[in-house]
């Protein structure tokens, strides 16, 4: 039988050549019977696929015993131990759906292309990135040899668009709840911002009347967040509990109970595009809009990096001020202090 794979030799390194789609590569040494045997490896291969599959495990076995046994669901296994206990315990919900069901228990070395496309198509967003986790997870850890998929390949993520509840949802929303426990939350996270649990586990002990501040230690993070109990934020919480939990029903259920109800309530309204994260979007989109710091917001918010804050408020419409306004301040300015003024705009010290 005609072998499809051939050997030549340029200065002294020896190339692959495939017969049939004449395409040429490197095999990146000078050892003649090194490159004869990569040469019948790739022929044996091409003519018995099944055989190059079996000599790679027997190749990788040798380097790592379990190598050929592990499958996808060990990936997930690995993948939900790491992290905080509520990041662990988001991971597990993730793992059980249905769209992995087409790699649980494939083996990580019979996985091809077609397997990953299959969980793509059938899996949500949330899916499209847990895969890419896994995937990445499995090389990192030696367990995949290769790459199933090259990132160039990987289809787009089609995100859907996110946006904040507005002004008029919220008093929508607050004004036809009839739970007086479930109306108060709403207005707390709406002037808050909190996260969906980081709001329903707040306590009396949270809260210090005699410095004015509200404090809480935010469950995804660990980091914690100090609020200034303004007036509108005094008025919420002198109608919550003085001990135990400020919200003691709200806060047992858990998050998939809060978000369905929330749902539900939309739902009855006709409120669409909407989530309890979005009251987070809300807040940032009010705060960019209001001129609130930058540095405030994405303090407030538990973020370290300015594009996640930029990102939650990129939907806010700042309407700015007009230039005049700032030069005649600058004229009713007494000459000194004008091109001091003008010094340090432009950053030059003085």
């Amino acid at each position: 039988m005609k072998k499809r794979f051939w050997l030549w030799r340029r200065n002294g390194v020896y190339y692959l050549q495939d017969a049939e789609t004449r395409q040429k590569e490197s095999l990146h040494t000078r050892d003649r019977r090194e490159a004869e045997r990569l040469r019948d490896a790739r022929n044996d291969a091409a003519i018995r696929p099944g055989l190059g599959i079996a000599l790679a495990k027997a190749y990788l076995s040798a380097h790592d015993a379990d190598i050929a046994k592990r499958t996808w669901q060990d990936v997930m296994d690995n993948f939900c131990a790491r992290g905080k206990p509520q990041t662990q315990e988001r991971r597990k919900r993730a793992m059980h759906s249905r769209c992995f069901d087409h790699v649980r228990s494939l083996k990580l070395l019979e996985t091809n292309a077609s397997d990953f496309l299959a969980v793509l198509d059938s899996g949500s967003v949330i899916g499209h990135a847990y895969l890419r986790c896994l995937h990445n997870l499995a090389i990192g850890l030696g367990w995949l040899p290769w790459p199933v998929l090259p990132t160039k390949l990987w289809p787009a993520l089609q995100v859907k668009s996110k946006r904040g509840i507005t002004l008029e949802e919220h008093q929508q929303i607050t004004s036809t709840e009839t739970n007086r426990e479930r109306r108060l939350y709403y207005e707390l996270v709406w002037e808050i911002g909190a996260s969906q649990t980081d709001a329903a586990l707040l306590t009396a002990d949270n809260i210090n009347w005699n410095e004015r501040i509200l404090s809480y230690q935010r469950q995804k993070t660990g980091t914690w967040s100090y609020i200034k109990i303004g007036s509108r934020l005094e008025i919420l919480l002198r109608q919550l509990p003085r001990e135990g939990l400020l919200f003691p029903n709200w806060g047992k259920v858990s998050n998939g109970d809060r978000a369905a109800e929330f749902r539900r309530r939309c739902r009855i309204l006709k409120i669409e595009g909407v989530s309890l994260h979005s009251y987070r979007y809300a807040w940032a989109e009010r705060a960019k809009s209001a001129g609130y710091p930058e540095r405030f917001a994405m303090q407030h918010l538990g973020h370290n990096s300015n594009a996640v804050t930029r990102a939650y408020a990129k939907n806010a419409h700042v309407i700015l001020p007009p230039l005049e306004e700032y030069e005649a301040k600058i004229i009713q300015l007494p000459p000194q202090a004008r091109v001091r003024h003008g010094s340090q705009k432009n950053g030059i010290g003085v």
